[in-house]
């Protein structure tokens, strides 16, 4: 009988196995075992720690270029295997392959941009207003920096935290989301071949509650990148300030898409559909609240709930396929709770939102369309990272904008719109970090500031040169060079 291969941590530059081990199996087919993947224990982790600032202060002192060679080696590497990571990422999350590759892809792409920065760190420089003084202001690496993410974007998510700490001189220990283990083992690999000191690098696979919040309180790190839920956010945070640890944090959502009453309907549509039901709607940017205008409601929803049903579910790597399943029982479960809440609340289920039977075995449900919500009712409030999205009828522009603001979240909003007017007046006036025009609320270039308000979001950007707030820190120099001989 051929036994399943462990696949190990990466502990200050080995390959290690940990204390035990935990099942990866596809949600697509649960009959699917991708692996059997190591829990990094304690030791390790502190071993791994000791070894990273060692580390750290060899990588920094590398050369521009030679730092710019390592993350293009991997960013290209990623990209000529994003058919093959690809499908590995699809296989244990859940997503359509071809959104599976596109992430792989994309993530190679936050390595190639961070590559060319390595050699576009330039400072500033002034005059004091002291005679005969200049000053110098630049940036130095923070140090060691803890990066934490979730499952929904294994790879996505984790290279533009760990692209931007390595271009910028840092160790990173990488705790990835232990639903997704087998994409952040594939990352690891790549990286751990390049050109980089030994232990710069380490990956701590191991449960939240364990590894990860050692790794938080720990006065080793001097950087946490995190991005998961609120709570687990605020418990960082908590943590964190023990030891006055830098931190950044991604959370939650409750993302709006506000169709105006000149909308072009279809456009509408497939950016509802594409917002609501990308990913099978376990993205922070999905547009869960659709704040639709009286005028146009009943079209809409026609449509909108046509191209519901109409969505094919099924295999994350069969043909056709538009959504895959959910990423866990547990998250199905508390799916399919939140359409009991609905229903509960007064809105009315259009369609889906029901477990479906398939040819095999997984966590599957059918796309939900809510009608008649109002925005306080709790579908409305929370995050649920489901295939669920809810109609809220509004009577004006004014109203509308006033309802997409109307939560404790802010990461992205949009609006579908012919008014120039409207546009630029939601463009600035919606309480979000992201907004969007006649474009879904889902969809980030990697070369600009990505982040959101209230709840969403806290400490500096990410992504583009806005990064460089959060993985740096400034050193103010003050010269006196005196009078030439």
């Amino acid at each position: 009988m051929r036994r399943t291969v462990i696949h190990k941590n990466l502990i200050a530059g080995e390959w290690l196995a940990g204390d035990s081990d935990t099942e990866n199996r596809n949600p697509s087919d649960l009959s699917d075992l991708i692996g059997l993947f190591a829990q990094a224990t304690p030791d390790q982790l502190d071993q791994t720690l000791d070894q990273a600032q060692a580390a750290q202060r060899e990588w920094a002192a590398y050369g521009l270029e030679r730092k710019q060679a390592v993350l293009n080696a991997i960013g290209t590497e990623m990209m000529a295997r994003a058919e093959e990571l690809g499908t590995l990422l699809s296989r244990e999350e859940g997503k359509p392959l071809a959104e599976g590759k596109g992430e792989v892809y994309r993530a190679g792409q936050f390595f190639t941009y961070y590559a060319a920065e390595c050699l576009r760190q330039i400072g500033e420089n002034a005059d004091s207003v002291r005679d005969g003084i200049e000053v110098d202001v630049r940036r130095e690496p923070v140090g060691v920096v803890a990066v934490i993410s979730p499952w929904n974007f294994p790879t996505a998510t984790a290279s533009w935290k760990i692209a931007p700490a390595l271009c910028y001189g840092n160790a990173v220990v990488w705790k990835p989301a232990n639903m997704t283990p087998a994409s952040a083992v594939a990352l690891s690999e790549i990286i751990a071949r390049q050109d980089i000191p030994k232990g710069l690098f380490s990956l701590v696979m191991g449960a939240g509650g364990a590894i990860g919040q050692r790794l938080v309180d720990s006065p080793k790190v001097h950087a946490i990148s995190f991005t998961g839920s609120v709570p687990v956010g605020k418990g960082i945070a908590a943590s964190a300030i023990q030891n006055l640890t830098k931190v950044q944090m991604e959370m939650g959502s409750k993302n709006a898409l506000a169709v105006m009453d000149d909308a072009d309907l279809d456009l509408a549509v497939t950016l509802a559909l594409g917002g609501a039901f990308g990913g099978t709607g376990q993205k922070c940017t999905a547009s869960s609240r659709l704040v639709v205008h009286q005028a146009v409601h009943d079209a809409f929803v026609d449509k909108l709930v046509a191209g519901a049903k109409a969505m094919k579910v099924g295999h994350a790597l069969a043909e056709g396929t538009q959504m895959g399943p959910v990423v866990s029982q547990q998250q199905l479960d508390e799916n399919l709770a939140y359409v009991d809440l609905g229903k509960t609340e007064g809105a009315e289920l259009a369609c889906g939102g029901t477990r479906l039977d398939m040819p095999h075995d997984g966590f599957y449900m059918s796309p939900g369309v809510f009608l008649n919500s109002t925005n306080d009712m709790r579908i409305n409030r929370e995050e649920m990272f489901a295939p669920l999205t809810s109609v809220i009828k509004v009577a004006s522009y004014d109203e509308a904008l006033a309802v997409v603001n109307d939560t404790r979240f802010g990461l992205t909003s949009g609006i579908v719109t012919r008014s120039l007017a409207r546009a630029t007046h939601f463009r600035r006036n919606a309480r979000t970090g992201v907004v969007t025009i006649n474009l879904p609320t889902a969809g980030t270039d990697y070369h600009v500031p990505f982040g959101g308000r209230g709840d969403s979001s806290y400490g500096p950007r990410e992504q583009g040169k806005a990064a460089a707030e959060f993985y740096t820190t400034v050193k103010t120099a003050y010269i006196a060079a005196g009078s030439p001989d």
